[in-house]
């Protein structure tokens, strides 16, 4: 079983940045990705950004590559996201995620976070 924890949410202005963090708790973590996901109030949950935990591969929605970067440091089992100039429509609670493959879909992802709220105010 992994658990997953996310950390880093908050309420900032646009143009800020934020780093949210991932922490996987697991007696022997190696998938083969993890991903983050946000989910706006009243919209479906959507694909931020993933990363081939090996490899260090990086894939991105288009709405956010060139202002966000995932990177993970697999010594902590650890998953971040570097999101700079963020912007009012950003605002969403964001999750990570793990699984066995690479997908800009949740429903392949085996283990979920609870979510950190990040909130950009205009």
């Amino acid at each position: 079983q992994v658990r997953l924890e996310e950390s880093g949410g908050g309420l900032v202005q646009a143009g800020d940045s934020l780093r949210l963090s991932c922490v996987a708790s697991a007696r022997s973590f190696s998938p083969y990705a993890m991903a983050w996901f946000r989910q706006a109030p009243g919209k479906e949950r959507e694909f931020v950004s993933a990363i081939k935990w090996s490899a260090g591969t990086t894939y991105y929605a288009d709405s956010v590559k060139d202002r966000f970067t995932m990177s993970r440091d697999n010594s902590q089992n650890t998953a971040y996201l570097q999101m700079n100039s963020l912007k009012p429509e950003d605002t969403a609670v964001y999750y990570c995620a793990s699984g066995t493959v690479v997908a800009r879909d949740f429903s392949p992802y085996d283990f979920w976070g609870q979510g950190t709220q990040v909130t950009v105010s205009s």
